[in-house]
Parts: C-alpha cells; sequence; structure tokens
C-alpha cells in the first residue's frame, strides 16, 4: 500500500501542518504543499523541514507561492497569475506522501474552481482533520458530505486537540466515519514532540 493522502481540515487554523507533520514523520513520507499562501519566509514546507527527523522524508516544492496571506484565488490576483487545477501534477514518488492543502475544502482557486476540485484532480485518499470549537461538528459534518458526494475516497478522519467526548459521539453517529485518532495537545512543537505524537499514531494508518 502506498500511504499516500491529501490532509485537509474543516476550517483554517485547526492544525492541518501539525497534522500533516506528524503523518509524514509516521510514514516516513515525503511532503508535498501545493500552493502556499503568504508567510513564505515560515511557509508550511519550512516547518515540515525542521519538524521530521526521518532522513527518508522529501520536501518536493510549491507549485505556487504566492505572496500574499489571502484564500489562494485572491492571493494569485495580487501576484498577477491564475491558479488552474489542471497545473498540478503529483510529485514524481511511488514513497509514501503528504499532501496538505490550503484552508477548507471550498476555499477557491479561481473563480470556478476550489480546494475540492483540486483533491478530485489529484485523485488521493483524504483524511479529515477536525478541531472542536462551537460550530466544528456542522463544519465537519457538512466537509464529509461534501466529500462523500464528490466520490472522494474518505481514509477517515483524525481528531487535533483537547477531547470532546460530546462532540465526537455526535459526528460519528452522524457520519458513520472512520476515526484515525487524535494528535493530543502540544505545548511545544519540535522535531522531538512530533516524533512522540508520530509514534502513537502510527499504530492506526
Amino acid at each position: 500500500m502506498r500511504h499516500q493522502y491529501f490532509v485537509t481540515g474543516i476550517g483554517t487554523e485547526i492544525g492541518k501542518t501539525i497534522v500533516s507533520a506528524i503523518l509524514t514523520e509516521a510514514l516516513h513520507a515525503d511532503y508535498w504543499k501545493p500552493i502556499q499562501s503568504g508567510d513564505l519566509d515560515n511557509s508550511d514546507s519550512l516547518k515540515i523541514q525542521r519538524w521530521v527527523s526521518n532522513p527518508h522524508t522529501r520536501i518536493h516544492p510549491e507549485r505556487f507561492r504566492l505572496n500574499t496571506p489571502l484564500s489562494p484565488h485572491a492571493s494569485a490576483a495580487i501576484d498577477g497569475v491564475e491558479i488552474k487545477v489542471q497545473d498540478f501534477q503529483l510529485p514524481d514518488t511511488t514513497r509514501p506522501l503528504i499532501v496538505e492543502g490550503a484552508g477548507g475544502l471550498m476555499v477557491p482557486l479561481n473563480h470556478q474552481e476550489t480546494m475540492l476540485d483540486l483533491i478530485q484532480h489529484l485523485n488521493l485518499p483524504v483524511i479529515l482533520v477536525s478541531r472542536h470549537y462551537l460550530g466544528s461538528i456542522n463544519h465537519t459534518l457538512l466537509s464529509l458530505e461534501v466529500l462523500r458526494s464528490r466520490g472522494i475516497v474518505l481514509a477517515g478522519l483524525l481528531y487535533n486537540g483537547a477531547e470532546n467526548v460530546t462532540s465526537e459521539k455526535a459526528i460519528e453517529a452522524l457520519s458513520g466515519v472512520k476515526v484515525l485518532g487524535r494528535v493530543g495537545e502540544m505545548g511545544v512543537i519540535s522535531a522531538e514532540t512530533i516524533a512522540q505524537q508520530a509514534d502513537l499514531l502510527r499504530f492506526f494508518l
């Protein structure tokens, strides 16, 4: 089994990059961020480079590096470029691979296509990252529903952060989703703590 996955989330700032680092370390996978929108001096690829300690991971260059921390379509317009789904091809590797999206599923890439279209184009199973907050049940269920409506293979749901038994029971009962595990709260993010979380998660992958 190739263990190649697209990591997306129920929204922004829910920990996709931390989860991607842990998955990359757990699988000794390669990593690819197709679109980096803003924060180029501290990009997600650079964070993965700092946080992953195994000697096998290769970090593949972004297809688009955009200067402004906005939705990809808006940041691309400022830079005078246009993003099209057809511009993307998976990195040339047969190794395990973690692909990290930008924002949530319906983030626009242009005025016709969204991150969901990119996921469908790349044709990888999805790991959906969820984090608990007021409204997160709705956001999680909507994300699962739209993935299924497009016929996209869901590898599973991965919780990031503190446990909320009530919310998790509701999500799992209403969706029937496979839960891969949980990434616990991390006070310090470092290669050491990422490796510790990877050891805990590896069993489920």
